[in-house]
């Protein structure tokens, strides 16, 4: 056998193999032999057919199992030998196989990047002060009285105001044109909820039962349907009716019977504020999390193999479509806020495998590397933390893939903690971060 390996580009290699015809000469004889072992053909015992007959009828199904054969056995041979480590499937190309001659084949692939850990110690790392606001505990009241919010008809007659439930009929026209999917009958919009463009609300405000109305507005910029943005519309608008919100008074009969698990406001607040301050900390410190992976990055310049920056962009892609679907958008917003918002994909995608390449390599210096005991602790985590049973647990990480992401997860967290040990950390707004990411 003879290889080279050629280098087309920083991480893509293309290695060229040839195998000499006498190795092609014995794939051949053993699989032919093979073969006129087990089958049977009319007019002889099974395995005693001459391999003349065998060669007529299976010459083009052994000529695939040659090459198969061939490129398995000195593929795995040549990368040993060249000491190669592919990250992507190989993309093969092989010459047409003939038994009289060598057979050459080419495969490309791209390569592990080389690592070099320059500073991982001592980062500096923005942190969001924790800063709870009580008024959020009052929001969560307001939207539980909301949920349970009653309409009633007006009792008098009077214009629409904010705050009313309106019931309207309305056409939606761009360019003359009706708009797809912006007509209603029977519609109803409570005014100041922004469910709307902006002015469409507005303009109801002031209207009374009966009364039409032509609305001339135009599309933000920007807006999730791309071909609409900044565009002139005009709606025509008839309420025909308006009801009054009615809440339920805030006391302990109300919360009780909201199924809350708590028998008074007092204890409901309190339940609420435990639950927004934890998750306000595990927000605080997710997003902690990912600066300080980000600065890694930054500091530890890595890069990123054509094919798995392809794939992750594209798993990333394929989720984001999955989620939205869910919400709702429909495929023609979906496509043209993907083609719009491309660039920000990849660039996700190249600083994910980025951090991935590094905490492998943080976490091999340091024997950081998840270990099945630590897998084992993490399943009885879980069990503790949700009640399920442990067993059903290990069924649901069977799977490769979800063992896989579970398994980077835990390496994660540790590297994540050794880096802790030195990291400096800059204590900063919430405002701050907000201006700083604008």
């Amino acid at each position: 056998m003879k290889s080279n390996v050629e280098k087309l580009s920083s991480l893509q290699r293309k290695l060229n193999v040839e195998v000499p015809s006498t190795t092609v000469q014995s794939s051949y004889e053993r699989i032919f032999n093979d073969i006129q072992k087990e089958v049977t053909i009319k007019g002889f015992r099974k395995g005693k057919a001459p391999l003349s007959a065998i060669k007529s009828m299976y010459n083009s199904k052994v000529k695939q199992d040659v090459v198969q054969d061939l490129i398995q056995m000195h593929y795995v041979k040549a990368l040993v030998e060249h000491k190669l480590d592919p990250i992507s499937y190989p993309e093969f190309e092989f010459d047409d196989l003939s038994e009289e001659k060598n057979f050459s084949f080419s495969a490309t692939f791209d390569i592990r990047p080389e690592i070099s850990l320059k500073k991982y110690e001592n980062l500096s790392v923005e942190k969001e002060i924790l800063k709870f606001d009580d008024a959020q505990v009052d929001k969560v009241v307001e939207n539980l009285r909301n949920s349970k919010a009653t309409y009633e008809d007006l009792a008098t007659t009077r214009p629409a105001q904010l705050g009313d439930l309106s019931v309207i009929d309305f056409e939606g026209f761009v360019d003359g044109q009706p708009l797809e999917g912006g007509s209603g009958k029977d519609h109803r919009l409570e005014l100041g909820s922004k469910q709307f463009i902006e002015g469409f609300e507005e303009g109801i405000v002031g209207m009374n039962i009966g009364e039409e109305k032509t609305l001339k507005l135009s599309f933000p910029t920007p807006y999730h349907s791309k071909d609409l943005e900044g565009k002139a519309v005009e709606f025509k608008v008839k309420l025909t009716g308006i009801k009054t919100k009615q809440l339920p008074e805030l006391n302990d009969e109300f919360i009780k019977a909201a199924n809350t698990g708590v028998n008074s406001v007092e204890e409901f607040k309190k339940v609420v504020k435990q639950d927004l301050e934890a998750s306000d900390k595990k927000r605080v410190e997710d997003a902690f999390k990912n600066r300080l992976l980000k600065t890694l990055v930054k500091e530890n310049p890595v890069d990123v193999p054509s094919s798995l920056l392809k794939d992750q962009k594209l798993a990333l892609i394929e989720d984001f479509k999955k989620r939205m679907a869910q919400q709702g958008m429909d495929d023609v917003s979906l496509k043209e806020y993907i083609e719009k918002w491309d660039k920000d994909f990849e660039k996700t995608a190249t600083e994910m495998i980025q951090s991935s390449f590094l905490v492998d390599a943080i976490g091999k210096k340091y024997d950081l590397i998840c270990k099945q005991e630590d897998v084992d602790k993490k399943f009885q985590e879980y069990a503790a933390q949700t009640g399920i049973d442990e067993s059903r647990i290990r069924e649901f990480y069977s799977k490769e893939e979800t063992m896989s992401r579970l398994t980077y997860q835990i390496t994660e967290e540790k590297v994540i903690s050794k880096l802790m040990e030195t990291v400096k950390i800059k204590e900063v707004t919430k405002e701050q971060l907000k201006e700083e990411e604008n």
